[in-house]
């Protein structure tokens, strides 16, 4: 069932979509060749708990660490570990926060050093997707809508679409209805309400859409190896229109970037 937000529990959730904001602006700075994805974990963990959130994903289904970091072939759900990020990789962190009894839930894919432009161009072409996604989160819509939209973009560039992993209802709960697949039929699937909190998190392969896990029961891959890509916000259906509760404006003030991609659907 689909739990509508007041005003108020949309604020809160904000608060805590926001933490994740700056979590993720914070490791912005940190990610370099030789750092160690654990030591990305304890550093967000740290960053989480001193701003008053708890880790959403610690704990959650038994999940063992803060964040997922899945680099290079690593879908989403990698383990962090000891081994140092070298130049030329890219590595999805996805990070969760709990306050005031919601929960924040985004995702970035950060560039390690100097990464080829093939890569480059995968990325690029994810986070255009996840932004064409949001723009059909929107009243008069349905599910479908935005899984369309999101394939749509990324298969005109012959990327592959997961399947088996999909965005998410958001609230007192990580995961909440609707499911929010990245692909689709316009029209199809549950209708858009005000109130409806989301989590839209497109995630693309440089190959083939198939994916296999690692024995770990977490690790997801590509299943040829080549890269995939992940990019996640959190939004809100408000008087109609989708309005970010994250941003990932403390990322790009880190890494001394410029856009304007997210003034569409700022929260006002």
């Amino acid at each position: 069932m689909i739990k509508i937000k007041s005003e108020e529990e949309i604020a809160l959730m904000r608060e805590s979509a926001l933490i994740v904001s700056k979590t993720l602006g914070v490791l912005a700075k940190e990610v370099k060749p030789g750092v160690t994805t654990l030591k990305l974990d304890k550093l967000a963990e740290e960053f989480i708990r001193d701003h008053g959130a708890v880790p959403g994903f610690l704990g959650l289904y038994d999940f063992p660490n803060t964040l997922c970091m899945s680099p290079n072939a690593q879908v989403v759900h990698g383990i962090p570990n000891d081994k140092p990020l070298e130049n030329g990789d890219i590595i999805s962190i996805d990070c969760g926060a709990v306050k005031n009894e919601f929960y924040g839930d985004h995702a970035y894919t950060f560039e390690v050093g100097e990464v080829n432009p093939d890569t480059k161009a995968l990325l690029k072409v994810t986070k255009e997707s996840l932004y064409k996604g949001i723009e059909q989160f929107k009243i008069g819509n349905r599910v479908g809508d935005v899984g369309y939209a999101i394939q749509k973009h990324a298969e005109e560039h012959n990327y592959g679409v997961v399947r088996e992993l999909v965005g998410h209802g958001l609230g007192r709960k990580m995961h909440e209805d609707p499911e929010m697949p990245n692909y689709g039929k316009r029209g199809r699937g549950k209708k858009f309400k005000n109130g409806m909190t989301v989590a839209i998190e497109p995630m693309i392969n440089q190959g083939t859409k198939r994916i296999k896990q690692l024995k770990d029961g977490w690790t997801i891959l590509t299943a040829d190896n080549k890269p995939s890509a992940h990019f996640e916000h959190d939004v809100a259906l408000i008087d109609g229109k989708p309005k970010l509760l994250s941003t990932f404006d403390y990322i790009y003030d880190a890494l001394g970037i410029s856009t304007d991609e997210e003034d569409e659907f700022r929260f006002d």
